[in-house]
């Protein structure tokens, strides 16, 4: 199992219009080998940076298969309009990815 995610600092007051935007995403994820499951985290606010976190959180059959999809057709289409959202990110997004060593 591989599980990747992706940490965003939303600039205050654009926290709704960043849900929107996953909301009304046209996710093809089922549509992909390996792919198992998919989250949008909210954290908490933060009083300095005047952000709110967010992950979204996919899990997958392996690494294998997270890497293929970032190099189909799908993550292209997926990512096209990435730059339609300035003013909302605080930076770029981090990206995390964990390979599971043990499950129960």
């Amino acid at each position: 199992m591989f599980v990747a995610m992706n940490r965003f600092k939303i600039n205050e007051g654009h926290e709704a219009a960043f849900e929107e935007v996953w909301r009304n995403r046209d996710s093809r994820l089922k549509q992909v080998p390996g792919f198992q499951t998919f989250h949008l985290l909210k954290g908490d606010f933060d009083q300095d940076s005047r952000t709110t976190l967010y992950a979204s959180h996919t899990i997958w059959g392996s690494r294998d298969d997270f890497v293929a999809w970032t190099r189909s057709d799908h993550f292209r289409q997926a990512h096209a309009n990435a730059g339609d959202t300035k003013g909302m990110y605080a930076g770029h997004p981090q990206f995390e990815g964990f390979e599971a060593v043990l499950e129960e």
